[in-house]
Formats: structure tokens, sequence, C-alpha cells
């Protein structure tokens, strides 16, 4: 780890990006309980009103809070806005899942994590729909906080979280977690080759925090995916002693500047 991220609390800095998560999804709700309004990027994904304001909020609060990292943002990248970054960066999808946003079926987070020399040691998945929060900050530091729907925006239900921990896959078989709206022919080929109990699908990043909290074992991805839209969830199964690793167990690395920002396929697992 550089130099300069010895000198962060990450203890400390993850408490705010938790409350800066939670105003973000107040922003997103307000959007998600009224009209939808939806718009096409160049890319041809899907954009509402909710990622904007909920990038606006986080890029405001981690200004100030951390003034001196410098932020690759996807709404911001996506109008070309990519500050040069060195050893140390963040992260920010306001809301990841938008095709879940716009469907209502809840499974959409707000994703921010913290790269320190291309790993992701601090990260925060808040699911405002489904009063979930999932946090780490390095290796047996990943927990599950309680959110209160009725709380304000800067406050969690009594301050309670539960550590996580990947568990140890049954004999038996595999849980197999997966898009709910991107699932290749690659992936299926690829399960051909394990024993699968059961199959849970998910959307966004809660993929990875299923993975974290012993709900299921493997989430093998042969799909477009961008930094922003990994960095959070890798943070909390990495914390919980799980892996993300490239399809041939390369190391999963972040900051890949000269791929603007993409991602290889990928495999996470417990």
């Amino acid at each position: 780890m550089s130099n300069a991220a010895h000198s962060l609390d990450m203890e400390a800095l993850t408490d705010g990006l938790k409350r800066i998560a939670l105003l973000a999804g107040k922003e997103i709700m307000d959007v998600y309980d009224g009209e939808i309004t939806v718009e096409m990027k160049d890319d041809k994904s899907p954009v509402t009103e909710a990622d904007a304001r909920g990038e606006a909020i986080i890029l405001q609060e981690l200004g100030a809070l951390a003034p001196e990292i410098p932020i690759i943002a996807e709404e911001a990248a996506s109008a070309g806005d990519l500050p040069e970054i060195g050893n140390i960066f963040f992260l920010v999808d306001p809301l990841d899942g938008t095709k879940e946003f716009i469907n209502r079926n809840g499974e959409f987070t707000v994703n921010i994590a913290l790269i320190v020399d291309g790993v992701p040691e601090a990260g925060v998945v808040y699911a405002p729909a489904l009063s979930r929060m999932f946090c780490a900050y390095g290796p047996g530091h990943a927990f599950e906080c309680q959110v209160s729907p009725e709380s304000q925006p800067n406050t969690l239900k009594d301050g309670r979280s539960k550590s996580l921990r990947v568990r140890k896959p049954d004999p038996d078989g595999l849980i197999v977690v997966a898009s709910r709206s991107h699932r290749s022919p690659e992936t299926e080929a690829y399960l051909e080759d394990f024993t699968v109990k059961d199959f849970v699908a998910a959307g966004s990043s809660l993929k990875f925090c299923l993975l974290a909290a012993g709900e299921a074992d493997l989430y093998p991805r042969h799909g477009r995916t961008m930094e922003w839209d990994t960095g959070a969830g890798h943070a909390v199964l990495r914390g919980a002693g799980g892996a993300v690793t490239g399809l041939d167990g390369t190391p999963f690395v972040y900051g890949k500047r000269e791929d603007g920002f993409a991602n290889p396929f990928f495999i996470a697992k417990a």
C-alpha cells in the first residue's frame, strides 16, 4: 500500500462513504417514487434523472470529505470528464442497475469505492429500495449495516452492523448468483463445469454482496462491465474473504485508463 494510503483512517473514511451513500439514496428514491423519464446515452445504455441527481450529491460530498482524492464517476466519465488519477482514487456509480430501477424491482444500488494501488480497499454498496447497505474497509472488515427507511439520510438504525464472511460451499453443489438483466451463453457454458445446487438472480452490485453475506458461492461474469460497476462490490467481497479474478485466475485490478476503465470478464467467488 502506498505511503499516502497509510495516512488514511479507512474506518472513518468508510463511515463518511456510508453517510454519502444514504444522501444519494434519498435523492434516487425521490425519483423512484415518481414518474421515471428515461433517456439513452451514446453507448445505448439508459440513464435517468436519478443517475444525475445521485452523482451530483456524491461528487459534492466526496469533494468535502477527501478533496485531495480524484473521482472517476460514471456520468461524468460518459460526458468525457476523466480527471488524472494516481495510486488513490474514488470510483462512483450513483445508480448501478438502471434497468432494475426503471423496472422498479428494487435491485439497484449506490456504489462508492476507494481504490489504492489498483485494489478496492474500501467500499459501500447501498440498495435504498431494499434498505440494505454493505460496506468494507479491508480484509476482515466487511459489514451489513441496519438501515432504517424512516431515519434521516445521515443516520443508520441504532448504529448496528453485522459482520460478513463468505461461506464454505456445500459439497452437494454451489449456489450461483447472476444478473437479471445480463446473462450470456458463455456464462451458461462456464457453469456446465460445476455442480450447481441452486441459482439466485440479482441485479447490480448486490451479486457481490450476496457472496460476501454467505448467501451464494459463485458469480461468473462474461459480459461488459466498467470499473465503477464492480469496485464497491469487489471491496465488500474482498473484505468478507472472497475474491475476484480474471477468467484465467489473474488479479483483477483497477485504474485501467488505457482501456477506458472497462473491465475484462471475471469470476467472483467465496
